[in-house]
């Protein structure tokens, strides 16, 4: 009886292998890159490109229509709501408010507006009015509107400046799929810049900022909580010249851990123009049901009757 070691065992499989065509095929892979001319720029000069939009724009006022989809693998489908019109108004530091018609009718389908800290939804066709914190999140599937966050807005329209004493930007080259023409994908070599925050306890990933290479244009934006989980994810397309300022026509936010899609389609835009704080006010209606996200059901309905009886002395 022979008896072969290991390492003599291993020599001779390896020995035998190209033989054994039956067994093993190899075939070819190809990278498809895009043809398209690509621009180049340094790590310094895409964070002075975001830090130089962040100070440009001080005020927006737009004019949208906006898709909704809400749904997905969480929710077991996806329902689509017909385009709205709607009004934006963002102020920095802070300041937003949104407000969505209904179809045909035109009345208000919702308004809502937020200080940066606070915010306040209301829902005239079910004449609910709601309260809560931007960092106070609670999903509700039942209430999709009550799922939307003014800050999410803010974020997306007003890109935030790279903040030097809290935030370090590093530079990271990756890849993107596009389409050409007649729906082709390519992949396509893009900037991605990683944005590294201070938090509570240690630094995390804050936001990924990724520039397309074909015009240096930041077509995407994605946001992380401190758990590094994706939070938002935005995409801009369709660049246009406002007055000097270059912005992107069509602005789609995606909350995956809320299962909802929000797409900005942009009719109107004036950038820069003087803005009130009264334009940022909405009163609570009398008669309304207020919901205060974050308290408990006893908490809420005390704080609504004396909300009740203020309005009775007004």
């Amino acid at each position: 009886m022979i008896h072969l070691r290991p390492v003599r065992c291993l020599f001779l499989f390896m020995t035998l292998l190209p033989l054994c065509g039956c067994l093993f095929r190899s075939r070819k892979v190809e990278l498809k890159l895009s043809p398209a001319p690509l621009k180049t720029a340094t790590q310094q000069e895409l964070a002075d490109a975001i830090n130089l939009q962040a100070a440009r724009i001080r005020t927006l006022q737009a004019t949208v229509d906006i898709d909704t989809s809400v749904g997905g693998a969480q929710r077991g489908k996806v329902t689509d709501y017909k385009e709205i019109r709607g009004y934006v108004l963002a102020r920095r530091p802070a300041m937003l408010r949104l407000i969505g018609l209904l179809p045909i009718v035109r009345n208000r389908a919702f308004d809502m507006v937020s200080d940066g800290k606070e915010f306040k939804l209301w829902i005239p066709p079910k004449n609910r009015f709601v309260i809560g914190r931007n960092d106070v999140e609670t999903p509700n599937p039942k209430e999709p509107l009550e799922n939307l966050r003014p800050q999410n807005f803010y974020d997306a329209l007003l890109i935030r400046e790279i903040d030097p004493e809290n935030e370090i930007a590093v530079l990271e080259n990756g890849y993107e799929t596009v389409l050409d023409a007649k729906r082709h994908q390519y992949q396509q070599p893009d900037y991605q810049v990683v944005v590294i925050r201070k938090g509570k306890n240690s630094w995390y990933l804050s936001r990924k900022i990724v520039f397309s290479r074909t015009d240096l244009q930041i077509h995407r934006q994605m946001f992380y909580n401190e758990q590094g989980i994706l939070v938002t994810d935005v995409r801009y397309g369709e660049y246009k010249d406002y007055e000097g300022i270059s912005f992107p026509k069509q602005i789609e936010i995606e909350r995956p851990q809320e299962e909802y899609d929000i797409t900005l389609n942009i009719i109107k835009l004036e950038l820069n123009k003087p803005m009130t704080d009264e334009q940022f006010a909405l009163q609570q209606p009398p008669g309304a049901e207020v919901v205060r996200l974050g308290q408990t059901a006893a908490h809420a309905s005390s704080i609504q009757v004396q909300d009740s009886e203020a309005n009775k002395r007004k």
